[in-house]
C-alpha cells in the first residue's frame, strides 16, 4: 500500500504503518493523508489515478472535494474523537483570557502602555455565575461543558437537535433556541461543523441580538462569522470582546482585528498540541489499517 502525505506529520503516530510505502508521490498512492491546512482539489483527485482511501487528519474535511471523490468511489475518513479535549480546552483557554483580559494586559506590561497597579485599575471580568451558551453541542461542546460547568458557569446550548435528558442534567444544560443563546449569554461559542447553510451564522444581526458585555468565542470555522460584521461590533461596542482561532479568510486575518484590543487570536491550534497530533496520528494509522482489512465498521468514515 503506497501512502502519500500532503504535510509532514508526527511520525510517532505513523509507526504502525512503517510496513507500507509511506511518502509515495501522489501520482502513485493508494492512500492520501491530507490535512485541513492543504486543500484536496479535484485536479489532485484526478492526477491520482490509483487513490482509494484519502484519510484526513482532522475532524472537519470541508478542505476535500467530496463530489470528486464520489464520482470516484473514493473513500475519505476524519478523526474526530482525539480532536475533542484539545479544541474544548483552547476554547475555554480563549474565554478566560479575554474576560481576564491576560493578552491585553501581558502587551500593556511588555510596551510599558499599562495602568499603575492599583485596587480600582486593571479591572476584567470573572467566568464565576455566567452564562455559557454553546452553538452545537456535539462532542467539543460537551467537552467545553464539563469545562464551564466546574467553573460554576450556566450551560444553555443550540443544537440542530435537542440533546437527551441524560446528557443535559450531567451538564445541567438547557436547550434553547438559537435567538435565545445570542440573546442570555454572557459568552457564546460555536462548536458547530461547517457547512454552506451556516455560512455567516454569525453576521450584523445576530452580533446586534447579544449582549453589549458578551463575548463570541470561535474554535469552530471562520466563514461561520462574518468578520467585517465582527470587526464592526467591536469597534462600536456592541459586544464586549472575541477570541478567534479560525478566520473567514484563513491565513488572512482582517487588519482590524490585530489592533483592537478585546480580541485575542489564536492561529488555528485548537488541536496543536503534540498529544493531540500524535493522537490524530495513531487514529489516521488505524483507519488506513482497518480500510486495507476492510473493516469498515472500524473506520470514521465520511464517504
Amino acid at each position: 500500500m503506497r501512502i502519500a502525505l500532503t504535510t509532514e506529520l508526527p511520525k510517532e503516530g505513523l509507526t504502525r504503518l512503517s510496513a507500507h510505502e509511506l511518502y509515495a508521490p501522489l501520482s502513485e498512492a493508494d492512500v492520501l493523508v491530507s490535512t485541513f491546512d492543504k486543500p484536496v482539489t479535484r485536479g489532485m483527485i484526478e492526477s491520482a489515478r490509483a487513490l482509494k482511501l484519502i484519510a484526513n487528519f482532522g475532524a472537519g474535511y470541508n478542505n476535500i472535494d467530496l463530489e470528486a471523490c464520489r464520482e470516484r468511489g473514493i473513500r475519505v475518513t476524519n478523526t474526530p474523537q482525539p480532536v475533542i479535549e484539545p479544541t474544548a480546552e483552547l476554547a475555554f483557554a480563549l474565554m478566560i483570557d479575554v474576560a481576564r483580559r491576560v493578552s491585553e494586559f501581558d502587551r500593556a506590561i511588555r510596551n510599558g502602555t499599562g495602568q499603575p497597579m492599583a485596587v480600582m485599575n486593571n479591572l476584567s471580568h470573572s467566568l464565576y455565575g455566567k452564562t455559557l451558551g454553546i452553538i452545537g453541542m456535539g462532542r467539543i461542546g460537551q467537552s467545553l461543558a464539563r469545562r464551564a460547568k466546574a467553573s460554576g458557569m450556566q450551560i444553555i446550548y443550540h443544537n440542530r437537535h435537542r440533546l437527551s435528558e441524560e446528557i443535559e442534567n450531567r451538564y445541567e444544560a438547557r436547550y434553547v433556541d438559537f435567538q435565545t443563546v445570542l440573546q442570555d449569554s454572557d459568552f457564546v461559542s460555536l462548536n458547530l461543523p461547517y457547512t454552506p447553510e451556516v455560512h455567516h451564522l454569525i453576521g450584523q444581526q445576530e452580533l446586534g441580538m447579544m449582549r453589549r458585555t458578551a463575548y463570541l468565542i470561535n474554535t469552530a470555522r471562520g466563514a461561520h462569522v462574518d468578520e467585517q460584521a465582527l470587526v464592526h461590533a467591536l469597534q462600536n461596542g456592541i459586544i464586549a470582546g472575541a477570541a478567534m482561532d479560525v478566520y473567514e479568510h484563513e491565513p488572512q486575518i482582517a487588519s482590524e482585528l490585530l489592533s483592537l484590543p478585546n480580541v485575542v487570536l489564536s492561529p488555528h491550534t485548537g488541536t496543536g498540541t503534540w498529544e493531540g497530533r500524535i493522537a490524530m496520528c495513531e487514529n489516521v494509522a488505524d483507519n488506513i489499517l482497518a480500510f486495507i482489512k476492510q473493516e469498515y465498521d472500524k473506520m470514521n468514515i465520511v464517504l
